[in-house]
């Protein structure tokens, strides 16, 4: 068997009749999952970063971990592209749409994860689950984009598709200079963890986790899917936990943490 008849081969597995049906299943699953660290991270933290807890098996280092676990989000749109048949190829506003999710998975993996100043190493178990989610996501949002997403510009669709381009790129650049922010809170060599201020942060102790659901809601509203949508709930789930996990550490290790920020809705909770 030639190279090409081999990765044929393996394109065929993924590519069928049924591939619809199976990436809602997937969708569903990502509800589910989400649904379960939400109610898990009721009673506990994720065991990484400031709540590193040994136990969680050995350790990656933090820049190591966080290029290999976002990576699969950026590459697996880019094998699809190449090793598969792409109907939706040739539609403008799906190449747009899929280019949004790149764009923030480039700067996730090659340029956040290469900033990253000190930080705890990451535990193999949240790593491994990471990478996991990343490389079932990438698939699935690449692979529904470019084959059955139905994104047309019509007079009813023009304005969502428009609303979502602007909170993408309003919640994108939240997340950039919020992370800004974080990792310029130490000087030389400083050790130790400070109130963060400036930006979103004047408004929630979790700007860049609000930043981030931001992005992917206006991702959702250019796109219409149920992939989409099941995308932002599970991160709102997640990392919207990690808002308030950290809203509640800061405000017990702080004593003049400012009284009227909120963990991560402005004004609200």
């Amino acid at each position: 068997m030639s190279v090409s008849e081999f990765v044929n081969n393996i394109a065929t597995m993924f590519y069928n009749s049924n591939e619809m049906e199976i990436m809602h299943y997937l969708s569903y699953l990502f509800l589910f999952w989400g649904l379960s660290v939400f109610i898990s991270l009721q009673s506990v933290t994720a065991p990484y970063g400031r709540y590193f807890r040994p136990g969680w098996g050995f350790s990656v280092p933090v820049k190591f971990a966080w290029m290999v676990q976002e990576l699969p989000s950026f590459v697996m749109p880019l094998l699809l592209i190449f090793l598969t048949p792409c109907s939706k190829i040739g539609n403008p506003i799906n190449v747009f749409a899929l280019g949004l999710f790149l764009l923030h998975y480039f700067q996730r993996t090659f340029v956040f994860s290469l900033l990253i100043r000190g930080g705890k190493d990451t535990p193999l178990f949240p790593f491994v689950l990471a990478f996991l989610f990343c490389c079932l996501n990438g698939y699935l949002q690449g692979g529904y984009i470019l084959n059955y997403a139905v994104i047309e510009v019509t007079a009813v669709t023009i304005p969502r598709i428009i609303l979502g381009t602007v909170l993408f790129f309003t919640g994108f650049f939240i997340n950039i200079h919020s992370d800004h922010i974080l990792r310029n809170l130490r000087k030389g060599t400083e050790t130790g963890y400070k109130i963060p201020k400036g930006g979103m942060f004047e408004y929630v102790s979790g700007a860049n986790f609000f930043g981030e659901i931001v992005e992917w809601t206006g991702f959702f509203l250019v796109n219409w899917t149920l992939p989409t949508f099941a995308f932002v709930i599970f991160t709102s789930l997640n990392i919207g936990m990690r808002a308030f996990h950290h809203h509640k550490w800061y405000q017990e290790k702080f004593e003049d943490y400012p009284k009227q920020r909120k963990a991560l809705i402005p004004f609200l909770s």
